[in-house]
């Protein structure tokens, strides 16, 4: 028997000359998903300063069992409560958890990528893509909640454990954007897919920048339990809109298949070897080279935001005795001021000025450069901010790569090489997580902004890599069916890319 196959409207297309409210309107007669996203991000990036303070807390009271007087002081910043020496075995302890955290939390997405992005293809299931982190958040919390409940019974271990377990066995964040911009891109039409895109972008940006301003203040007015229980409800809310609200597209779609068969189908290695296959195709004007050296390029750009993401709460409170809402309102201000920053290299460097893509990212990497030096010798908070501004054409980076290696592979193997890439973002924390905690720990004493440093010494690699493709850029231009093609894959990766360097920016 054929399996029953649901109806789904016909992609919507949309005239050019719409005015503001026609597109208002036009807006939120689609959303689809995007409530879903905004029900994973807000909440996630609400409780992170009080998950945070979470593993302080266990730390400094049930793992070093130090006096109550002397946790209380550290947790409200009363430096006269406290010795330096206090914060530094606290934060010394918690570094080191975060070393094996960001093992765990890399490599089962890793493994999952790659199979779980192929089967959605052949089965068109993006929900689960989504379904999967949001329903590992809500196990997290649930641990949170216990963590909180048994305090002094059980370590910090305990509480990292139940931070990066759920999530990193569901995918994590890799996975719930691969269902979200899928799923957009599946059920738009070219004409309004732009559009589509932008609107996820925007309600990404939002939640991200409320859920940053919000982080401190929910801590200390509601608390651990209050926090924790909040974020468990918006999971939930997400979960709940998605199964009433949200529809598949059946089209096209195999027969699923249960048990054994799903598990054999699922882990198929002949979808993965197809991937692999497109890195390894040789192809004119030093195809292959530029291939391996854009790769190596992105775990240049991306790797050292992850390893200064986890270390940077822990260096302000040391460095500049900030609390959990100081460091809430410099996030916030980081946020805003690195997608204004983006979208003004976008919009001067590469439509008004017309720069080649090397050159925007050229330009990326030494204002990167530049920001980790100020970063690194900011003798205060003011200076610190600073170095914001100095860095705020950083994230322009991972639009040019994405650029320019859509210049180098066929409009059927873009989707191939962003699995990929998929998978060397994921990696990351692998390597930059535990060496930035090894290296904080090693030097908080010493020097702490030396993470900095070796941010500022890793990114030079990419601007050689740059300067080389710039000098060896491409000169033939695609045929226009082609160049279509290629522009509408890159939207929606370029649009993803923004959101990921959001993110851990």
């Amino acid at each position: 028997m054929e399996e029953f196959v649901e109806e789904i409207p016909a992609k919507p297309s949309v005239k050019h000359n719409l005015n503001f409210v026609q597109k208002l309107r036009f807006i939120f007669s689609n959303i689809t998903v995007e409530p879903m996203l905004v029900c994973f991000v807000l909440p996630n990036i609400m409780a992170s300063l009080t998950t945070q303070n979470l593993n302080l807390e266990k730390a400094c009271r049930v793992n070093l069992k130090l006096d109550n007087e002397i946790c209380n002081a550290l947790s409200i910043r009363n430096s006269s409560g406290y010795n330096q020496s206090d914060e530094i075995a606290v934060q010394r302890l918690v570094a080191s958890a975060y070393v094996w955290k960001n093992v765990v939390q890399s490599i089962f997405p890793v493994i999952l990528l790659p199979f779980i992005g192929s089967w959605s293809d052949r089965y068109k299931r993006r929900k689960t893509c989504i379904f999967l982190p949001m329903t590992g958040e809500i196990f997290t919390n649930i641990g949170f909640l216990l963590c909180t409940y048994f305090f002094y019974q059980l370590p910090m271990e305990v509480n990292v454990a139940t931070e990066v377990l759920p999530l990193a066995l569901t995918g994590g964040w890799n996975v719930m954007f691969l269902g979200t911009f899928t799923y957009v891109c599946a059920m738009s039409s070219v004409e309004t897919r732009t559009l589509r895109i932008g609107v996820v972008h925007v309600l990404f940006n939002i939640s991200l920048t409320v859920g940053n301003a919000l982080s401190g203040v929910l801590y200390q007015i509601m608390g651990f339990y209050g926090v924790f229980s909040l974020a468990l409800g918006i999971y939930t809310v997400g979960i709940l809109y998605g199964i009433i609200f949200v529809k598949e597209d059946r089209r096209g779609r195999q027969k699923r298949k249960k048990g054994v068969n799903f598990l054999r189908d699922f882990f198929d290695f002949k979808h993965i070897t197809n991937t692999f296959e497109v890195v390894f195709k040789n192809g004119e004007g030093n195809r292959k080279k530029k291939v391996y050296l854009i790769m190596f390029l992105a775990m240049m750009i991306i790797g050292p935001i992850y390893g200064e993401m986890n270390v940077l709460y822990l260096y302000t409170r040391y460095k500049f005795h900030w609390n959990e809402l100081d460091f809430s309102i410099f996030f916030t201000y980081s946020c805003i001021a690195h997608l204004l920053g983006c979208t003004f290299a976008l919009a001067f460097f590469s439509k008004f000025l017309k720069l080649d893509d090397a050159l925007l990212g050229l330009i990326s990497s030494v204002s990167k450069i530049c920001g980790c030096l100020v970063y690194a010798f900011a003798p205060t908070s003011l200076v610190f901010y600073i170095g914001t501004l100095v860095e705020v054409f950083n994230g322009t980076a991972f639009i040019a790569m994405r650029s320019i290696i859509s210049k180098l592979v066929s409009g059927d193997e873009l989707g191939k090489m962003n699995s990929i890439f998929g998978m060397s973002e994921a990696l990351m924390p692998l390597v930059y997580g535990p060496m930035y905690s090894a290296l904080y720990k090693a030097t908080i004493t010493i020097f702490p902004g030396s993470f900095y440093l070796l941010g500022s010494f890793l990114t030079i690699p990419a601007v050689i890599i740059f300067i080389w493709l710039y000098q060896n850029r491409i000169t033939k231009i695609p045929s226009t069916n082609e160049n279509e093609e290629k522009q509408e894959e890159l939207l929606t990766t370029e649009s993803r890319l923004l959101e990921e360097k959001t993110v851990i920016t």
